[in-house]
């Protein structure tokens, strides 16, 4: 297999941008002074990446993406922030990717094997895990912290400095207002916690017993007894060999900026 690289005539690539092997440009496409493009990267015609950027290994960019610019934010003032794309990961048509501000560690990164559809938004200072997967138009407010394995479902909108736990999923033109734990699946236009995701932890290999035991949790930790705080550390207790219900405790203890996501109130029969 060649390791030539492989740029055509009508791009502009930067003297000072760093190129691995057999990295593919496109027609038209801009690569900037400071971006790095790592082996087997492509970009397709029309894509620009700018700013401290690197792509990592694999990485496929379609056209008219924009990768690597300055984010929407009015605090920004040029400060030297980067954008780190993972492996192997597909970035189509029309997504917008921002580097980080110092107000949020300099930085926005992906994980590996990700998949950005057709207008996605990935706004300053986020955190993406490996294998997430955001459909058509999903966006994602600056500081969003997306675990590993989520999926978010198209025309969603997640707010800043909100938390995506592990295997979440979240439903289609869904608002998330607040933190999403492990393994649980939202939707809604304000979206509320509507139960596990059990189809994507069986596609995931998850044991049909284990499942068992996170719904049995699952409704433990949002009954109506006690306070939440006390739910949490009788959850913990009542399952403290169950890995998984742990990493929903683990999750559920962080003090963040914004609460857990919770089920939606049943109305009362009158």
């Amino acid at each position: 297999m060649s390791t030539k690289n492989i740029i055509h005539p009508s791009a502009i690539v930067a003297p000072t941008a760093k190129l691995g092997t057999n990295v593919s440009i496109g027609a038209y496409s801009i690569v900037g002074e400071n971006v790095i493009l790592e082996n087997n990267v492509t970009l397709k015609s029309h894509v620009c990446v700018e700013g401290h950027t690197i792509i990592g290994e694999g990485t496929i960019i379609y056209p008219f993406a924009a990768i690597g610019t300055a984010p929407q934010d009015l605090k920004y003032a040029g400060e030297e922030s980067r954008l780190i794309v993972g492996k192997n990961c597909s970035i189509r048509e029309h997504v917008t990717m921002h580097t980080g501000t110092k107000d949020g560690g300099m930085e926005t990164r992906t994980g590996d094997n990700c998949l950005f559809m057709v207008g996605v938004h990935l706004a300053h200072d986020c955190t993406i895990g490996n294998n997430v997967i955001m459909a058509n138009n999903a966006t994602l407010g600056g500081h969003v912290v997306v675990g590993n394995n989520v999926l978010i479902g198209g025309l969603s909108a997640v707010h800043q400095f909100i938390r995506i736990g592990d295997f979440a999923v979240i439903g289609g033109m869904s608002g998330v207002e607040s933190d999403v734990i492990p393994y649980g699946r939202v939707k809604g236009e304000r979206a509320s916690l509507a139960g596990l995701n059990i189809i994507g932890l069986e596609r995931s290999g998850f044991e049909r017993a284990d499942v068992r035991i996170m719904q049995k949790a699952f409704t433990q930790l949002f009954s109506d007894k006690n306070t939440l705080d006390k739910r949490i550390k009788e959850v913990e207790n009542d399952f403290s060999e169950n890995e998984s219900v742990q990493k929903i405790i683990e999750f559920a203890k962080v003090k963040s900026r914004f609460p857990l996501c919770q089920p939606q109130k049943q109305k009362k029969a009158s």
